[in-house]
Formats: C-alpha cells, structure tokens, sequence
C-alpha cells in the first residue's frame, strides 16, 4: 500500500502544539457531519484523518498530528485525553476512522493496569445505555478491541473485567445499530486471542442462551444482505461462531453453503495470516492491523479476463491483478500492487498501484455497494479499471515484468470487506465492446478444495499429518533439496527456494540457490 498507514512509526522532533482547525473540516463542521472539536487532541485526530489518506509513500514522515498526539501519550493523563478524543471525535462517516483509531493505539505507549483502570472509570461503562449516541459506542468498541489487540496477555485478562464484558454483550443485543453491534463483536473476537478471556466469553455466552440461542447466533438472522452493515455483521457473526465461539448443535458454515456453481474461489492455502474468508470462498475481510492478502485459485497465461468485485467498505483495499512472484508482507504493510509482479486498484485514496508507487485516477471515492470491474487483456498487454461501468485508460505498466500466470489478488487495511465474483453469477457491468471470458467457465475446484475450514479444525488436521523429517519446512510436501547461498540454510525444496528473495532464517539476501545431492526418498 506505499505506505502502511497501519505501521507508522514516529521519529523524534519539535512539536509545536497548535489549536487550529484544519482548513479541510471547516465545510464539515458546517453540515453538522462532525462535532466541533474541544481539545487539542480532537483537533489532531480529524487532522490525522485527513493526512493519512495523503500517505503514499514508506519514506514519508508521519503526519505532523499523529507526531503530536504521540508526544501527548507519552504521559499517562495524555494518553488518557487521547483515548476519550478518540472515543469522541471520529466520525462515524469517514471510512478511514475506524481504521486510525486502531493506528494511533497501536503506536502509543502501553498503558499499565492503573491506566486502564482509569480508562474504564472514564468511560463509565457500567451506566452507559448502549442504544443512544450510536457513534460513542461504536468507537469506544473499536478502541476496546484495538487495546485487546495490543495487550494480548495478561493485560488483556484485566481489561476484560465484569463491566467491559457485560457492556460489550450488551452492545451485542440485536436491535442496537449495525454499526455498534459489528465492532463489539469484533473487540470481544480480539479479546478471545488470549485464551482464558476466550474461555470466560465464552462461559458468559452460554449462560445467557438459556435455550434460544447464543446472543452472536441470532446475528446470524439478518437477512437483508444489501444492507451493508449488516452484512458485515452476518459475516462476522458466522465467523466468530465457526472459529472462537462455538455454539451446542450449531453446524458450522461450510456444512451449510451451498458451492454448486462455483469453481473458482479465493484461495484459502494462498493467503496472509490474519484475513477471514466466506465459507462459499468469495467473500473477504481483513480486522486485523495488519495488511491482509490474497490470490484466488485460478491463473491465466493469455486471453483476455474479467471479474468484478462489489465493495462492502468504503476504506482501503488494493484490488487487481498479481502473479506467484507477488509477496504478502503484511506487517509492513505490502500488497497487490506493491511489487513489479501486481497492480492494484485502490478506490478510497483514489489510486492505481504499481510497484509500490501510485498514480492518482479520476473516479470518485468508492462507497459500499459499488462495483470495480477488472479486465486483463494478456495478448494486448493492458490492464483496465472501471467503478459502476466507467472505465479508466488502459494501464500496461504490469507487463514490463509480469508475462504470465496472473491470478485475481486483493490486499486490506483494518476493518475492510469486499464481495468478489468470478463469473459465477451474471456480471452487474461486463465491458462493452470487449470479447472476455470469465474463470469461473474454465476453472475447475475438487469438493475438498471448496471447502473453506475453521481454522480450528485445519489446526487439528495438521496434528495428524504425518510429515517427515527431510520435508520442506514451508509447504512441507516436498523434500528439503536447496541450499540458499551465501548464507548456506537449508530446509527449503526447489519450488519454495524459487519463491523466497530472502532467508527466512537470516533474513539475508539470497543470491543463489544450489540443489543438495543426496538419495532421494
């Protein structure tokens, strides 16, 4: 993503604390979209909701406004006026807030547990009631997921006492907003990464199903799927039930879908750690803070393709096109788009990707339940965008080092969702003028390959793989044969040595690999 707006780390400067209004958020305070800001802290957070969309390059130097709200967390009663700006000041129409919310926690200081304590008294969630001003509750969950994230581990165990976790199932109830409802139970999935918070949510859960249901099971019923939010709580709530909180007789989603018809999905071996894939392989998301990715299962060599994708965010996500070559960092912050072997279409930032550099297009900002349609024309080396129909100019950028093998391949920020289609259903904007074939005709997928398991139940089967002692320790199928030169590792077979650019050892440069002579199995 250029710059990973996810990972920014600050460096040391002067800071002049000023309280002037960004000049970009006068218009917005005027519609009454945005509440006028009462502190230093609230007028940096909006200025740092308008920098960050600017970040397009990993040599910038943060915003000047996230350097000073740093600088202001570096205390304890700053890091506190922090918190509550936070909580008070992101609104709930930006598609970048949630996602800078979980910036600016992840790169302040560790609170102690005195901290936290102080937070929580603030925050006064014992006397909240969660249905009135949907906007605080949304952001105070955001914030409570993002500091369960950063505190994995004991910390986190204190920070979910009795009063977070009754508010937090409160703030599950099926007739508060979408919005609050998505991003409490997406606090209380990052809570679960510390394994006795998992076990008392889940204990908590129980106790209030009495019968009917678990609280997140009933998200499930929400049927109108053309409401956006909702259906990020949908898919959320499948998720959590399939993954973390398990519910009595409840079979798990991929025993329910239906995936006739589908011959190509997302692949589910072919993608970064953190990202949460639909049980019919077509339906993605990213809550992690993190830059998720991932390719689909079908390539093509030449021809001309298509396929679109419906965006169910409005934030930043990197779609387009990329070849094996294409390497998932998600940890800094690199995607589709980010190397000579990808491009990618980026509809918040108003961008087009190619090797980490961006040039800006003419559509407007993508909002949910818009279409980006995809055409890859091999023989004639072009890449073509288009938002709703509307297409942009031919891009060839991508085959000056990529020939072959192009995969459809997509990258996410925090907080974002996208519906891909293959083919499978009837394009909403098929290119006019254009003979194009879809993969979803050519693509063939076995019944184990379109399922898409719990990650709970894959970890179990891996227990039972019988893997030898000589395997490769990436895909472990094939025999250990290369050596990486100069560093001289081993561990690696032929195909996997092909992949790496680097030891994963050492993390030195590899400049030659070598086969290593010894018997075969």
């Amino acid at each position: 993503m250029g710059a990973c707006i996810c990972k920014q780390k600050s460096g040391n400067r002067r800071l002049n604390i000023t309280s002037t209004v960004p000049p970009s958020m006068e218009n917005s305070f005027a519609e009454g979209r945005i509440r006028v800001p009462n502190s230093r802290e609230s007028i940096l957070i909006l200025e740092t909701l308008k920098q960050i969309r600017l970040l397009v390059d990993n040599e910038q130097e943060p915003p000047r406004s996230i350097l000073m709200l740093h600088k202001i967390a570096d205390k304890e009663s700053g890091w506190l006026s922090v918190m509550m700006a936070l909580i008070s000041s992101v609104p709930a129409d930006d598609p970048l807030g949630p996602a800078v919310i979980s910036l600016l926690i992840d790169e302040c200081a560790l609170p102690t547990k005195a901290t936290i304590e102080k937070l929580c008294n603030r925050l006064k969630l014992n006397r909240l009631i969660v249905n009135k001003d949907p906007d605080k509750h949304r952001n105070i969950c955001i914030a409570l997921g993002c500091l369960a994230e950063k505190m994995a581990g004991p910390n986190s165990i204190h920070l979910l006492n009795n009063h977070v976790l009754n508010y937090l199932i409160e703030c599950l109830n099926i007739n508060n907003y979408p919005s609050v409802i998505l991003f409490a139970l997406i606090a209380l999935e990052k809570f679960a990464q510390t394994s006795e918070n998992k076990a008392n949510i889940i204990k908590y859960l129980e106790s209030l199903s009495n019968g009917h249901g678990a609280p997140i099971e009933k998200l499930e019923s929400f049927v109108n799927q053309n409401k956006y939010m909702e259906r990020q709580v949908r898919f959320c709530a499948n998720w959590s039930l399939d993954n973390l909180f398990p519910v009595e007789n409840r079979p798990y989603s991929y025993e329910k879908v239906n995936t006739n018809g589908i011959n190509v999905m997302l692949n589910a071996n072919d993608v970064s750690e953190y990202l949460k894939i639909s049980s019919d392989g077509l339906e993605a998301r990213c809550d992690a803070s993190s830059f998720e990715s991932v390719r689909c299962t079908f390539n093509v060599n030449s021809g001309c393709w298509y396929y679109e994708v419906t965006v169910v965010t409005s934030g930043v996500m990197q779609i387009g096109w990329a070849t094996k070559q294409s390497k998932f960092l998600n940890y800094e912050g690199y995607g589709i788009g980010d190397d000579e072997y990808s491009i990618s279409y980026d509809g918040c930032r108003q961008l087009i990707w190619y090797r980490a550099v961006a040039e800006n297009h003419l559509q407007p900002a993508w909002r949910p339940g818009d279409v980006l349609g995809l055409l890859l024309d091999v023989d004639n080396q072009r890449v073509v965008f288009s938002l709703n129909g509307v297409q942009l100019s031919p891009c060839k950028k991508l085959f000056s080092s990529a020939t072959s093998g192009f995969f459809a391949a997509a990258s996410f920020m925090s907080f974002q969702q996208c519906i891909f289609n293959f083919g499978s259903t009837p394009f909403k904007y098929p290119p006019p003028n254009c003979h194009f074939q879809n993969f979803n005709d050519f693509g063939v997928l076995s019944i184990d390959e379109k399922t898409i398991l719990p990650r709970k139940i894959k970890l179990a089967m891996l227990k039972e793989v019988d893997i030898k002692e000589d395997s490769c320790t990436i895909c472990f199928d094939r025999k250990a044969d290369t050596i990486l030169l100069p560093c001289r590792h081993t561990g690696f077979c032929s195909e996997c040595g092909k992949k790496l650019s680097i030891c994963p050892i050492c993390r030195g440069d590899i400049e030659e690999r070598e086969l290593l002579h010894s018997p075969e199995r």
